[in-house]
This record gives structure tokens, C-alpha cells and sequence, in this order.
């Protein structure tokens, strides 16, 4: 020791004053913490026998000696603690322990699914509540399923003789029975209690005992919960591999705890189920470790509870959040499942997800086939066909880790993708189009799809592959984004089919506001979307449950509501809602001739619109297309060298001129009360009841709330070119690419590497279509060398109106009639 102090004093010190500044930014929220409780929170305390629990748990949490200082056991520790505060615990906790509502809301949404699916045959689950304390875990769940008759059987397992002593007490005033047993959570086993599990529906497993191979019958718990348990156990790993083995094969273990965690301590990690808030910042780290040091938890010593629960389980949801009425204390939820870590048994469901994403056949070995990873044959088809999930996943088995959380969801349709990449992180957690911009109706009559047609298109919002799942059933449908979160606004869509009645869908897409939006997103929506999805609405439930609309968010809510802004502000209010419900297009047009000057003013249009900024934040109108249009306006040709400053110059009017050739057409040729609802959109933040894309009907929720509707859907997060080349060849039939070889420059190889690649993957005569701000791009030449037919099927010339939309000045259908100019990729 005195070695250690010679050679580094300067640490020691370092870590004193930083062990000093600690315990006085402890001593000042301590005292803060009180006078919030006593003068913040007065109706709470309407009597003293409040004030006097608060004022126990103070002494007891920070003041008060424990029996773990001289050396007693934990469970000694433990009754040291919470004796002195255990009738006043519940009290005391309700807004220190956040997100035990949540966590048993996601909870009992998965039993309640399961239960959907019959998966218990007629028996019923056994919950198992680890570290139940009081026993407020039980009875708050009363608020989300019947637990008296959902339940076979219900366990609370604590180690601390008072706390236990409240559970019976509690559970003898509901009439409920509970079994309370006050034992180390190592050591609990169901068997012990058979009396109680009669109901219960047991497990078979195989067992090899002294050489010979025989069967045992066991019990295992369907839900298994742990309420800040988790970090007061000090032998946590053991206790945790318990858990393991008590959990049955389709059940659930659920977790609230807090955390002190750097985002840095989960980089490479795929499986976690994302990271969205899980980073704390270092003084944070400092602050609550001192915290919780005092209050004898074991996140003081950074001991990664969360971490482990994540390696032993299977990841279906986690969320990392912050209890800001206390300062903000990081804590997580986590909602897990058996992670299977044997290749042999998980080889059918990985060969199966790869075949669906690659549209290639499954490669499963013959049943009964052992194959050990290291020798694992070559697959059949080339590497390149085979879906990052799939190699993914192979990554993780062979290094002893669960598979990427995308795996453990009940809808397989979200393909996994690395969150950390920096083509996803650039969207900075938004979307660009909360709705989208495309003519679904055109689509349809061009391309004439049938139930026959393996479809890939640009995600966007998702509401024209909803009309196309409503119009013609495909086969299976690839939705690709390279934005993680349009594809997040996909799953949310996906999931309010599968789960909520028309009534609710209509209010949260067809008004754009749900008061109720976060309750059933974790009650109702949960169960049907990945952990990321997830994530990121829990993030953002103002978006529905604000006093705005949810089309007033993301990239396109920009335009949205500088559109209303402006006619608040010019006093055309009143004139824009007449326009919305015009009768006839006669009225329309004499009402837009008052609105015009106002939308399309040049002063607005060259302080904003035209900007480059806005255009693409608000549009979505990429610097390469936005050229384009300048291109057309100005007949410059189509070189690698184009002088940009001569083009810049007139950047203003191109623009101008075609926003001018958009919406004048659309006033006068289309009636935005009855038939646009793309515009009526726009203009008014809402859908209505005689004007709303066809997936928002009763008669589209009907289909599309079957529970076999999305079972053909696979929603990549890539680049389309990505997604493209690991197809199997000749297996695509029909490739809606909207307008995104606009965003391609000529002088990059982008352009004829994906037209190459849609050649491979489509059928002779597989078509794609496809949209363009210009007459002529200049990929369509690409399109021709690369062995495709080409047909502009609508040109948007000055005072036409080709669609609904008419955003675009060409529309193209390109037929694959022969193989590249040249072989590979």
C-alpha cells in the first residue's frame, strides 16, 4: 500500500477530491430531494404519516448503519436495510422507481399474444416475480390482465423477511392466492411446490445422468420478473443463470433496474436490441454512483447487470430511460426470451429467414442432421445471395453470443441492420416523409400487379405498399429505406393492423393524433414490432399524443406547416379550408386564384423554397436532383463537367418555374375535397372521411387486419443497390425504385452498378418503374446499355397533370429483354 501511494499520489488525490465532490453533490440532492417532497408534491402529503415514511426512508437508505458493515450475510443486509422502512416502501418508491408499469405492460402485452396464439393449449403460465418485495409488481399488473385467472400459479420470491411479511398482508386483503416465499432466488425451484402448479403445464427435458439417457419432468415459469432486484443481488451471475433454467422455452423474463452505463462499453454489440439513450454522460456516471454507493446498490461497483442479461437472453425489447423528476436516473427495461446458442437447432430458423430476404430456396440440413459450425459445408449458392442477417447471425454463434434481436421478434419481417453505421445515423433519428409522394392508383394501372409478383420498392412512408397489400396481395413485398426510422414508421403501420380496431388506426393516420398513443403503443402495438421500432416511438409518443398532428413531424411536416403558418399569417386561414372543401373544381380554381400569390410568392421562393436546405429538408429533394431540374430548365447537357456556378445562377427560377407547373395543374385538374388527399394533406394536417389514401377504409382494415396479411412483407435497411445484388437471380418480377436514380451523380458508377443489379435479380420481362424531376434523366441511356428496354410512360409538360401528385416530370418503365452489357458485379 505505501508502494502504491510513492508511486502514484497524484491518482490518490484525484480520486479523493473526486470521491469528495461526489459525496457533496450527494449531500445537496439529498437536501433538494427533501424540500421537493415536502413543498413539490404538498397533496401527497396532505399527512403527516407521509412526511414521517419519507423521512424513514431517508434514514434508512442514507443515514441508518447496517448489519453488511460488520460482516453479517446478505440476507441479514438485506433486512437491515428495509426492516425499519418495510410498511413504508410502496409509498416511498412510487416516483423513485420508474418504469415498473412499463415493463409489466410489455410483459403481459407478450402473454397476451401468445395467449392469441394458443400457446398454451388449454393450460395457463406460471409467473414467477423474483426480488417481489411488497408485492406491488402483482398487484399493479391487475391493471393489464386478470392475474387471479390468467395465472395457474403466481410466486413472489424475496430473501427479505419484512418485505415478505407486506406481500402476504397485501395479498390477504385482495383475496388472492399468492405464494410468498421468502428464500434465495438461486436456490428457488417450482418443483418444490407442486400443490400450487397443478393447473400449470409441465416441461419434458432429456436428461443424461451416470451414463444412460432418460427423461424428467419439470416446471418452468412463462413470466419471470425482476423489479430492482436485479442490482441489490450482490452474487447477480448466478442468479441470473437460475433464471435461465427456470424459464420455460416460450417464456418471458422482464426487468426494470437502474444503470450507469458509457455507449462505449456496447460498441460491436448487434444483439442488443439497440442504444438509442443508453449512453450516460461521465459526470452523470460520477454523480449516481455516488448515489446509489450510499444507498447500498450494487450499480455503485458498475456492475453490469443489464449487460448480463442481455448476453444470457434472447433481447425482444429494451428500452433505456430516465426518471427526470429525481434528477434523471438512468434505468433500463428489458423484455427478453431463450437466446438458442446451438448452430444445429437455430440452422432451419436462420436458412429460413435468409431465403425470404434473398429469395433464394432454404438450405436446411436433412432432419436429424448434426452439423458442428466449423464444419459447415459451403453454402450451395454464391456468398454474395446470402442476407447480412444471415451472416450476422453466423458471427454471433460462433462466438457464444445470442443472434441480433430481430431474430427473437413474433413477426419476422424487420430484416437486422447495424444501427451505428454512418449511412443510418445521418437521418438523425427522424424520417424524412410522413406520408407519401407517389400516385399509388398510376401504379397500379401500369404495372397491373397480381398475387403472382415478388415486388421491391422504396419504403417512404409505406402507404403505397399498403395499396398494393389491399389491390392485389403480391406474393412478397421487399421494402427497402436506407433511413432506419421510415422503416420504424412502416412497423408502426404494419403493427396498428395486426392489432388495434379501425377506430384507433383511423385517429392516429387519419386525424394524426392519439390521446392515448403511448399507452397502446406498450399494451397493444408492442408485441408486433422489433425493439428498435420500438425504441424510437417511445421516443417520440408526442407525435401523436401532442396538441399537433403527427404530419406535422419529420422532413415533410416542414412544408406542412409553413404552408399553415403562411396563411395564418396573410389572413388566408379561412381561404385555404374553402379550398380543402370545394364541391366542384370550378370552385376550387376561383379559390386558388386567391391562394396562389400567397403559396407561390418569388419573395418566399427565394428566401426559402428554393433553397437547397429547404428542398431537402422539407421536400426531400436531393442536390443531384435538384440539378436535374436546373438541367431541363436551362437544355444544359448531361456532362461530367457541367459548369455548377452557371446552373447555381438560375437555380431560383428553374425551381420556381416547376413548382409553378406542379401545382397549378393540380388546382385545376384534380378536386383535393374528394379525390387528392396528397394535397388536402398538405394543406390541412388531416385526412377526412370522403378523401384519405385506400388503406386508411374500413374495407382495407378488414384485409389487412388478417393475420396472415403481412406475411409475405420484409422491411430491409440498406442501400437499394445492397439489397439488390443479394438476390437470387431471376426471382424478382416487378422493382417501384420511385425517383431515387435521380440522387445518383453521372460521374460516379452508383447508377450502372444498381441498374446491373436489377437486371441479374429480375425475371425475362421483369419491369421496373420508376420517377424523375426530369424529361430525359440521364440514367435512362444506362438503363438501355444494360439490356432493358425503356418507355416514358408520362411527361409533365408546362399545364399538364399526369397524377395526383404531379411532382414529376416523367414516369418510365424499363423491361428487362436481355442480360448486362457485361457479366459480374
Amino acid at each position: 500500500m505505501a508502494t502504491s501511494l510513492a508511486i502514484e499520489p497524484f491518482s490518490m488525490i484525484l480520486q479523493s477530491f473526486t470521491l469528495s465532490a461526489s459525496a457533496l453533490l450527494l449531500v445537496f440532492s439529498a437536501v433538494l430531494f427533501i424540500v421537493y417532497v415536502i413543498f413539490g408534491s404538498h397533496k401527497v402529503f396532505s399527512r403527516l404519516d407521509h412526511l414521517l415514511g419519507y423521512c424513514t426512508f431517508f434514514y434508512s437508505s442514507f443515514l441508518k448503519p447496517h448489519s453488511e458493515d460488520n460482516g453479517s450475510g446478505h440476507q441479514a443486509a438485506l433486512e437491515s436495510f428495509y426492516k425499519v422502512q418495510a410498511n413504508v416502501y410502496d409509498a416511498t418508491r412510487k416516483r423513485l422507481l420508474c418504469g415498473r408499469e412499463d415493463m409489466l405492460t410489455l410483459a403481459a402485452a407478450q402473454l397476451k399474444f401468445q395467449a392469441k396464439q394458443g400457446l398454451w393449449s388449454g393450460s395457463k403460465p406460471i409467473w414467477v416475480d423474483v426480488g417481489g418485495g411488497t408485492g406491488y409488481n402483482i398487484e399493479a399488473m391487475q391493471a393489464y390482465l386478470d392475474v387471479p385467472t390468467f395465472f395457474a400459479a403466481v410466486f413472489l420470491v424475496d430473501l427479505s423477511p419484512s418485505l415478505c411479511e407486506v406481500a402476504r398482508t397485501r395479498f390477504q386483503r385482495l383475496g388472492w392466492d399468492v405464494m410468498v416465499v421468502c428464500e434465495d432466488a438461486r436456490t428457488f425451484r417450482l418443483e418444490d411446490h407442486l400443490g400450487r402448479i397443478a393447473n400449470a403445464r409441465p416441461t419434458i427435458r432429456a436428461l443424461t445422468e451416470y451414463g444412460s439417457a432418460h427423461a424428467s419432468v419439470v416446471y418452468n415459469a412463462d413470466l419471470i420478473t425482476m423489479s430492482y432486484s436485479l442490482s441489490m443481488i450482490p452474487d447477480y451471475y448466478n442468479v441470473v443463470d437460475s433464471m435461465v433454467r427456470l424459464l420455460a422455452p416460450s417464456g418471458i423474463i422482464g426487468a426494470v433496474d437502474f444503470y450507469v452505463q458509457s455507449v462505449v462499453e456496447t460498441t460491436g454489440r448487434n444483439y442488443i436490441g439497440g442504444s438509442v439513450n443508453r449512453h450516460v454522460n461521465w459526470l452523470s456516471r460520477v454523480f449516481w454512483r455516488a448515489w446509489f454507493d450510499c444507498d447500498r446498490n450494487g450499480v455503485a461497483t458498475n456492475r453490469p447487470g443489464q449487460d448480463y442479461l442481455e448476453y444470457r437472453f434472447g433481447t425482444k425489447k429494451i428500452l433505456n430511460e430516465r426518471n427526470y423528476l429525481l434528477g434523471g436516473i438512468p434505468y433500463y427495461i428489458f423484455l427478453g426470451c431463450h437466446c438458442e446458442r446451438a448452430f444445429t437447432r437455430t440452422q432451419a430458423l436462420l436458412e429460413t429467414v435468409d431465403a425470404s430476404c434473398t429469395e433464394s430456396p432454404p438450405l436446411s440440413p436433412a432432419k436429424g442432421q448434426e452439423i458442428a459450425l466449423p464444419l459447415l459445408p459451403e453454402p450451395a449458392l454464391p456468398i454474395e445471395i446470402r442476407s447480412k442477417a444471415y451472416q450476422s447471425a453466423i458471427v454471433n454463434l460462433s462466438s457464444n453470443l445470442p443472434l441480433p434481436s430481430t431474430f427473437y421478434q413474433n413477426n419476422q419481417g424487420r430484416i437486422y441492420y447495424d444501427e451505428h453505421l454512418s449511412k443510418h445515423t445521418r437521418f438523425n433519428h427522424d424520417y424524412l416523409y410522413a406520408f407519401t409522394w407517389e400516385d399509388p392508383r398510376v401504379d397500379q394501372r401500369l404495372l397491373q400487379i397480381s398475387d403472382s409478383d415478388t415486388i421491391l420498392c422504396l419504403t417512404s412512408a409505406g402507404d403505397n405498399l399498403l395499396e398494393y397489400l389491399i389491390t392485389a396481395s403480391p406474393r412478397r413485398i421487399h421494402a427497402v429505406d436506407l433511413n432506419p426510422n421510415q422503416n420504424h414508421l412502416l412497423e408502426l403501420k404494419v403493427a396498428a393492423f395486426q392489432a388495434l380496431p379501425y377506430a384507433d388506426v383511423w385517429k392516429m393516420f387519419g386525424e394524426g393524433h392519439h390521446p392515448n398513443f403511448r399507452r397502446i403503443l406498450t399494451d397493444k402495438l408492442s408485441p408486433y414490432m422489433s425493439s428498435q421500432a420500438f425504441q424510437f416511438w417511445m421516443n417520440n409518443t408526442g407525435r401523436f399524443a401532442s396538441s399537433t398532428s403527427f404530419y406535422d413531424h419529420g422532413g415533410s411536416g416542414h412544408a406542412v406547416r409553413l404552408i399553415r403558418c403562411l396563411a395564418r399569417l396573410s389572413g388566408l386561414g379561412g381561404a385555404v379550408k374553402e379550398l380543402c372543401k370545394s364541391k366542384t373544381r370550378h370552385e376550387q380554381q376561383e379559390i386558388w386564384s386567391r391562394i396562389r400569390p400567397m403559396i407561390l410568392s418569388r419573395t418566399l421562393h427565394w428566401a426559402l423554397v428554393g433553397t437547397g436546405w429547404f428542398l431537402w429538408k422539407a421536400a426531400g429533394v436531393p442536390a443531384n436532383q435538384r440539378q436535374m431540374i436546373i438541367r431541363d430548365s436551362t437544355d444544359a447537357p448531361f456532362h461530367d463537367h457541367t459548369d455548377h456556378r452557371h446552373l447555381t445562377d438560375t437555380t431560383g427560377e428553374a425551381m420556381w418555374d416547376y413548382i409553378v407547373n406542379t401545382l397549378d395543374p393540380i388546382a385545376r385538374e384534380t378536386l383535393l375535397s374528394e379525390e387528392n388527399y396528397h394535397y388536402l394533406l398538405t394543406l390541412t394536417g388531416r385526412y377526412t372521411r370522403r378523401c384519405h389514401p385506400a388503406y386508411l377504409s374500413p374495407k382495407a382494415h378488414t384485409k389487412l387486419s388478417h393475420p396472415k396479411a403481412f406475411s409475405g412483407l420484409r422491411i430491409h435497411t440498406d442501400e437499394l443497390s445492397e439489397i439488390i445484388q443479394r438476390f437470387a437471380p431471376a426471382t424478382l418480377t416487378i422493382a417501384i425504385i420511385m425517383d431515387s436514380m435521380d440522387w445518383f451523380s453521372p460521374a460516379s458508377i452508383d447508377a450502372s452498378t444498381q441498374v446491373r443489379a436489377l437486371n441479374r435479380a429480375l425475371k425475362p420481362r421483369g419491369r421496373v418503374l420508376l420517377r424523375s424531376a426530369g424529361l430525359k434523366p440521364w440514367y435512362v441511356g444506362v438503363f438501355e446499355k444494360e439490356g432493358f428496354a425503356v418507355r416514358r410512360v408520362a411527361a409533365r409538360l408546362p399545364g399538364m397533370c399526369v397524377d395526383r401528385v404531379n411532382m414529376y416530370a416523367s414516369t418510365w418503365i424499363m423491361t428487362k429483354v436481355g442480360d448486362p452489357s457485361s457479366v459480374g458485379l
